[in-house]
């Protein structure tokens, strides 16, 4: 699958943020505790240490190999992005970018003008599958 975004216009004809082809997603994964143990910033020497999540390896490197982008992100601070690049690429992750300094401690609110979808982990990665959801959304 091509990554080329698409150039999109508003009704007055200015460019906007453009978007990627049909069918490509752009995966965030978030890291400690989703593809391995849920190691905090206070202890980083374990960092380098902990095993990814079978299931988590597979499937990311699925859809990386899909054609899908696939970006970590981490609420691990830039000190320890070294480390994180290493263990990633150590374990064989494929993936397009990481992003650190995530906000911490949970309960996370995405507001954007592009369609957001998320899908809380719990225990197991596996291919995704629709369901029909309650969620919260802008009055009209």
């Amino acid at each position: 699958m091509s990554k080329d975004l698409k150039t999109l216009v508003n009704e007055k004809g200015e460019k906007i943020s453009p978007v990627l082809p049909e069918g490509v997603k752009n995966f965030l994964i978030d890291i400690d505790g989703t593809i391995t143990d849920d190691v905090p910033n206070e202890e980083p020497e374990r960092m380098a240490h902990c095993v990814p999540y079978p299931d988590a390896l597979e499937i990311c490197n699925k859809w990386y190999d899909e054609g899908h982008i696939i970006t970590f992100f981490t609420s691990r601070t830039e000190e320890h992005r070294e480390i994180t690049e290493t263990w990633l690429k150590k374990h064989g992750f494929k993936y397009h970018g990481l992003l650190v300094g995530k906000p911490r401690g949970g309960n996370y609110h995405w507001i954007d003008n592009h369609m957001v979808k998320a899908t809380r982990f719990k225990g197991k990665f596996t291919d995704l599958v629709k369901k029909n959801k309650e969620i919260e959304v802008f009055e009209s």
